[in-house]
C-alpha cells in the first residue's frame, strides 16, 4: 500500500471542506466539524469526520468501507482501498468515484461489494 491512512483522512478533509465552500456552506462551525480524525484498531482503523464516524480501513488489506454503526463496519459500502483513493471524490455524503460512478437510489449507493481474497 503506497497510500497511508494519514493521506486518506486528509484527502477526506480537504474534499469535504472544498464541497462546504462550493456549496456556500462554509461558516466557521461547518469547517471545525470537517476535519478528520483516526483511531487505530486491531482489525480496522477508523476514520471519523467531525464528531461522527464515516469510514473504516480494513488494516490487513487497506479495504475502505462505510460504516453500519459506529465501529461496525457496512460490508455493502465499498470504497476501494488505500491505493484507489485518488479515483474518488470524497466530499459528498457518499464518495463518489470519478470516472465509473457507484449507481444510486435515493441518494444510497446500491451495494457495493469489496473482491474476495
Amino acid at each position: 500500500m503506497t497510500n497511508t491512512i494519514e493521506t486518506f483522512a486528509k484527502l477526506v478533509e480537504t474534499d469535504t471542506i472544498d464541497k462546504l465552500y462550493k456549496s456556500n456552506l462554509d461558516c466557521e462551525s461547518n469547517i471545525a466539524n470537517a476535519h478528520t480524525t483516526i483511531k487505530h484498531g486491531n482489525k480496522y482503523t477508523k476514520v471519523d469526520i467531525g464528531r461522527g464516524g464515516r469510514y473504516m480501513v480494513e488494516n490487513s488489506t487497506g479495504n475502505i468501507f462505510g460504516i453500519k454503526a459506529y465501529g461496525q463496519i457496512h460490508k455493502g459500502h465499498f470504497y476501494g482501498t488505500l491505493d484507489t483513493i485518488n479515483d474518488w471524490y470524497w466530499g459528498n455524503y457518499y464518495p463518489e468515484h470519478k470516472t465509473n460512478p457507484v449507481p444510486t437510489k435515493g441518494g444510497c449507493p446500491i451495494i457495493t461489494t469489496a473482491p474476495t481474497i
